[in-house]
């Protein structure tokens, strides 16, 4: 199976390929439904290219496929076509695209580009499938409410059509992220990108039947004065918004995360080609230790390990900051209506990255200086761990922080700041070092609960 996973800025994509994705998916500026991710602009299609060469070079072809699924409308095509020419430079292998108005668009400007569906269009199922295959789509990403059952029928009717299925990362109250809850609360839009995540906000379940500000709010809406909850919101208080439940469960609002680490076999079985990790708008970090896990797992699962091999880097799920996990739609449907509240802090936080060796005659018998690109700001003394593409782990407590110009120790050092950083640990250029988030409590050491986890559920 291949891993696609998610890519912010050229940083993050550079880390997403090194730490074992197959793919990596990007937006550019205004075309994407992350426009508060960094995303690609300016001159970075020649950092990319020579980087995606490279991997070529060395044996370890990368794909990169380009996500233009925001909802259209003729003033976006017409930005779009202006600035074409530009989009051209970049080494795309696919666009990923929910509005069938720029399925012509893109098959007259990048001929020979394959076209790959959003999860936004919703096909979940076989019919819809060969719908889009007879369009020119090579590869449906199938809609998040898809079970592992639905794959196995829509794979099992077209087979010539890839399927790709999101594996872990944020879900969305809406059917699959068509959601007017933002626009409505804030002017905001979600299908353009704007997303508020509103969701996620404070709620309150209130009970208010026979109030005038609830019934007028509800009438307001569209209901009839009579309902009897309502929800409001901690940074609104006194605006209600009725809550009126029909046969079934209204879960309210914020969804767990999906983390499918344990059922990959089984969606491999039911016809899934590729999995895809959420998150262009997550850290480095994040992207880098999730992706590794679920490389090191397909590598497992493929035969490429040992057996057991995978486990270490499995557990680092639990060092990034993450909801509760669920198995979502895949499993049953009643997974996906578990809310939750808030997000598991991570007991780690990003430090920097590790840059190219720069070891000279300042450099004490036995160490080594490497480039450090700081992110957070770190003190002279703190204990670190190195993160690897290969190596879960190295803790080092004895580092130091060097001027690159005086060759003398630092007390400090932030973004912006040149540094070295000083190990005897065998650390290498792209891994990561990380620190003890100021919040991860002593007493447990800044363990994350293991209820966190998704249990294993034998089929």
């Amino acid at each position: 199976m291949e891993l696609v996973s998610p890519a912010g800025n050229a940083e993050k994509l550079e880390y997403a390929w090194e730490y074992g994705a197959d793919a990596a998916y990007i937006g550019l500026k205004r075309f994407s439904l992350r426009v508060k991710a960094d995303n690609f602009h300016d001159d970075e299609y020649r950092r990319i290219r020579e980087l995606k060469e490279s991997y070529a070079a060395a044996g370890r072809p990368k794909r990169l496929f380009c996500a233009l699924n925001i909802s259209f409308h003729d003033r976006d095509i017409d930005h779009f076509l202006e600035e074409a020419d530009y989009f051209r430079q970049y080494p795309f292998d696919a666009f990923i695209i929910q509005d069938p108005g720029m399925i012509a668009v893109l098959g007259r400007e990048f001929p020979g580009v394959a076209l790959h569906l959003s999860t936004q269009a919703n096909c979940v199922n076989a019919e819809a499938a060969k719908f889009y295959r007879s369009l020119g789509f090579t590869r449906v990403v199938l809609g998040r409410e898809a079970s592992l059952d639905d794959i196995k029928r829509i794979k099992d009717a077209v087979p010539d059509l890839e399927l790709e299925c999101f594996a872990h990362g944020a879900m969305c109250i809406a059917y699959s992220g068509r959601c007017l809850m933002s626009a409505y609360m804030t002017g905001r839009s979600a299908n353009a990108g704007h997303c508020s995540h509103s969701c996620r906000w404070d709620w309150r379940l209130n009970r208010g039947a026979g109030t005038a500000a609830f019934a007028a709010e509800e009438l307001r809406a569209g209901g009839e004065g009579d309902a009897e909850y309502a929800v409001e919101e901690r940074a609104r208080p006194g605006e209600y918004y009725p809550v009126i439940e029909g046969d079934g469960f209204t879960a309210l609002f914020s969804s767990k995360d999906l983390c499918m680490i344990d059922y990959l076999a089984e969606m491999k079985k039911a016809g899934a080609d590729s999995l895809k990790i959420e998150g262009r708008m997550k850290s480095l970090y994040y992207a880098a230790v999730v992706t590794r896990a679920y490389r090191k797992r397909i590598d497992a699962l493929e035969g490429v390990i040992p057996p057991g091999a995978d486990a270490p880097f499995v557990a680092e799920l639990e060092n990034v900051a993450h909801r509760a996990f669920t198995t979502g739609f895949y499993l049953s449907p009643d997974a996906a209506n578990e809310t939750t509240k808030g997000e598991t802090a991570a007991p780690w936080q990003l430090a920097g990255t590790v840059g190219a060796e720069r070891t000279d005659e300042r450099t004490p018998e036995g160490w080594r200086d490497f480039e450090f690109h700081s992110m957070n700001k770190m003190d002279k003394g703190t204990p670190v761990e190195y993160v690897g593409p290969d190596i879960a782990s190295v803790p080092d407590g004895e580092c130091a922080l060097i001027d690159p110009e005086t060759g003398l120790e630092r007390d400090w050092v932030s973004h912006g700041h040149p540094c070295l950083i000083r190990t005897k640990r065998p650390v290498a250029e792209r891994w990561i070092v990380r620190m003890r988030a100021p919040e991860a409590h002593p007493a447990t050491d800044g363990a994350v609960p293991e209820t966190t986890r998704v249990p294993r559920v034998l089929r």
